[in-house]
């Protein structure tokens, strides 16, 4: 059975995960998501337990793409897409450390980025050029521009602001060339998020053909389901009969809506806490039932997660039976009893922050950086004791050395580079500078579009 797509928004008509993917926001500006959750019966996700990730992978994908790709295909991209490590640390009773930080770029967002890559590429089969637009607020835009580069009939725009994002962000996203052009706007990434839509939803951009490679995709979505079906199951071999709670540092909250997939589709997650830093529009939310969305974000040292208006809030309102349309305008109420029920979250400052890795570090030997830390520090105020058949998973999002200045500080100690990281310092950067304007982001993707046809 085709998993068919609806719109956030209601406007637009259904579609599949391939338009879906090659869309990316929906026509009434709204996101997609699925019309009915698939669910594999038990028996299917005990076969799986203890196996390796692209296995897992498979059984999770597969009832989204069906009619689009083939299983056998499916399963060649999944083994070129995670040919690296995703280590579960074991920290204490109880508790463990989920690393999603071992990827080409060293983030989370690897996981997503490759496989959308080979799927945009198998999508365009026909000849069609695409141009993938993102907006950034740290690591989205060096996953994307590893994953893309050099994929034939794919242009990659990253926006990302200038101020926000750490030294080694920016070289991940400016030193690559070819088909990813990186522009730094002078403004926040709620700045670039903004432009971006501007861009999709503009009827005189339609000839571009631009998608977006953020969590505004839905393909970006599934992929992140993946992870907490592995560490689901991993953890089921392990502890026979346990569920996990996953701590998930959250700014855009599209790793969050990956998890309540994933829970919806059969897994034995008991809950999730989500961590946001002091833009903690989600955690009032929760607690009154009012949403406002904050203006302009706050800036914090977890910089991937300062949104003040994340786009996937959206989508996990939808997932509650309620409507949050794309200005933030809660147009009806989701179930707040039933969201509680599985979600609880808290604003982390950056003393808490950085408290957080010097416990880390100083008590049980784990280093992370400071928005794996906010999931740790989440745990610590909301699920203190534990217990209870529950094994506690902190979602570690991005390589400590991304922020060596901030992790050194407060662990004392230096934090060693991958050789991946430092190579990027000895090579040239290039990327434009543009105001937070959005007619002069498409001055700049008229150009670049005149250029790619030139390349």
């Amino acid at each position: 059975m085709t998993v068919m797509l609806r719109s956030t928004n209601r406007a637009a008509p259904h579609a599949t995960f391939r338009e879906a993917l090659l869309r990316g926001q929906a026509p009434d500006r709204g996101l997609y998501v699925p019309v009915e959750i698939p669910r594999l019966p038990p028996e299917s996700w005990k076969n799986l337990r203890g196996a390796p990730y692209a296995e897992v992978a498979r059984a999770v994908v597969m009832p989204f793409v069906a009619g689009f790709i083939s299983e056998d295909e499916l399963a060649r991209m999944l083994a070129e897409a995670y040919d690296f490590p995703v280590p579960i640390e074991d920290v204490r009773p109880g508790r463990c450390v989920l690393r999603l930080d071992r990827g080409p770029t060293l983030s989370f967002k690897d996981f997503a980025a490759r496989l959308m890559a080979r799927l945009m590429a198998r999508a365009l089969e026909d000849g069609r050029r695409l141009r993938v637009l993102a907006a950034t607020s740290g690591d989205t835009g060096g996953a994307v521009a590893s994953a893309f580069l050099g994929v034939p009939g794919i242009e990659v725009v990253v926006l990302f602001p200038l101020a926000e994002v750490s030294a080694r962000q920016r070289l991940q996203m400016t030193t690559l060339g070819g088909n990813v052009a990186a522009v730094a706007v002078e403004g926040k990434f709620d700045d670039c998020q903004r432009m971006v839509k501007q861009a999709f939803a503009d009827d005189d951009l339609r000839d571009l053909a631009l998608t977006s490679a953020n969590s505004i995709n839905f393909g970006r979505l599934v992929p992140q389901a993946v992870y907490y079906a592995y560490a689901c199951l991993a953890i089921a071999a392990r502890h026979p009969g346990a569920e996990a709670v996953f701590s998930v540092p959250c700014g855009n909250f599209g790793n969050l809506c990956g998890g309540v997939i994933a829970r919806r589709m059969g897994l034995p997650i008991k809950a999730f806490v989500a961590g946001t830093n002091a833009n903690d529009e989600f955690p009032r939310f929760l607690a009154t039932g009012a949403y406002a969305k904050i203006e302009p974000s706050r800036t914090c040292i977890s910089s991937a997660m300062n949104v003040g208006h994340p786009s996937n809030l959206a989508r996990l309102v939808d997932f509650y039976g309620g409507w949050l349309d794309h200005a933030g305008a809660l147009r009806e109420p989701p179930d707040l009893e039933a969201l509680r029920r599985d979600v609880q979250s808290v604003s982390v400052d950056d003393d808490a922050t950085r408290g957080a890795m010097r416990a880390a570090y100083r008590d049980h030997g784990v280093v992370l950086d400071p928005h794996g830390a906010v999931a740790w520090h989440a745990l610590d105020v909301l699920r203190p004791r534990g217990g209870g058949g529950e094994i506690q998973v902190v979602i570690a999002t991005a390589h400590p050395a991304k922020f060596p200045e901030e992790v050194q500080a407060a662990i004392g100690a230096p934090v060693p580079a991958p050789e991946t990281l430092a190579a990027l310092e000895r090579r040239r950067e290039e990327f434009a500078l543009l105001p937070p304007s959005y007619a002069e982001l498409k001055k700049l993707l008229r150009a670049e579009a005149a250029h790619g046809a030139r390349r």
